[in-house]
């Protein structure tokens, strides 16, 4: 029997510890969920680690309440927490608790599996502070089909990143997604001073062969690179909630627009109109309306 093609979100699991209370968060999950929202849950797949402790039950229960299926194996470390303070615009600022379970994903047996038959694969930076994870991470993208569509959703928080991870990531991915402020500092530690933000992306996009460079800018619209195509999208004003997940919810359903062979400009418009939906509810995980899911499909 053949074995399934997952599409993957593969990185840190973790819970964001709000003002209000504890929400499961993490962008592999965010992203897991709102592309299993599209091309359906038992076809998704969240990877992490989970420590020994009631936080890493109380991780399963919230996966399985949201459908999500997991490949979680438990690590002698505790379950990832963030402490999350929002601002009076609802813009999230993070601690992110340090030598926990997610830093140390072992490249288990039933991971590599997975990553021999992959369909899609989303990974940031974060995970790849620890060596341990890092390792895993580029085993697993190593491994992957040469099909597969592995997203680099470069997400750099706090000081958790170096230019090494970074060139790495980029040269194992085939679509980059990075907002303007990191776009700023990679151009920064690249040294690209000078270059306008279009030209930057043109650059990264040849320099590292990728097939596509998405770059959002907040309420400034959001781009998607191609070679010799561009696309722009405004960003809708909406009433916002939180922003917690926007960004994972534009690379999850913009991923799955993609793989429905959808042309990159319909992907690109579905993504924006999802991430501003998001925003407009509260926590990361919202169930999308029927004409949402119909524009994706």
């Amino acid at each position: 029997m053949e074995e399934k093609r997952y599409v993957v979100g593969l990185g840190e699991a973790l819970w964001d510890v709000l003002p209000e209370g504890k929400k499961l968060g993490g962008a592999p999950a965010n992203f897991a969920y709102h592309a299993g929202q599209f091309l359906g849950s038992d076809n998704t797949l969240a990877i992490s680690a989970l420590g020994e402790d009631k936080l890493a039950e109380e991780t399963i229960d919230a996966l399985k309440e949201h459908n999500l299926q997991y490949l979680m194996p438990r690590v002698p470390y505790p379950t990832g927490t963030v402490q999350v303070q929002l601002d009076e615009q609802g813009i999230p600022t993070y601690d992110i608790k340090e030598n926990v379970a997610w830093d140390n994903i072992p490249l288990a047996p039933e991971i590599e599996a997975v990553a021999r038959n992959c369909r899609a694969v989303c990974f940031g930076s974060l995970a790849q502070r620890n060596v341990v994870s890092r390792q895993t991470i580029h085993q697993f993208l190593d491994l992957t089909p040469a099909d597969c569509v592995k997203i680099f959703d470069i997400n750099l928080r706090q000081n958790f990143y170096t230019k090494e991870i970074i060139q790495e990531s980029m040269r194992r991915c085939n679509i980059l997604k990075i907002n303007d402020e990191e776009l700023v500092l990679i151009g920064r530690m690249f040294g690209y001073p000078g270059l306008d933000i279009e030209n930057k992306c043109w650059l990264i996009l040849g320099k590292y062969n990728l097939d596509m460079l998405v770059l959002t800018c907040g309420t400034n619209g959001s781009y998607v690179f191609m070679p010799g195509q561009m696309s722009f999208q405004p960003t809708p004003k909406v009433e916002v909630a939180d922003t917690v997940g926007a960004g994972d919810s534009f690379t999850g359903s913009f991923c799955a627009a993609i793989l429905a062979g959808k042309p990159m400009t319909e992907a690109h418009k579905l993504a924006v109109s999802v991430s501003a939906f998001v925003c407009t509810q509260n926590g990361a995980m919202p169930t999308l309306t029927a004409d949402l899911l119909s524009r994706g499909r």
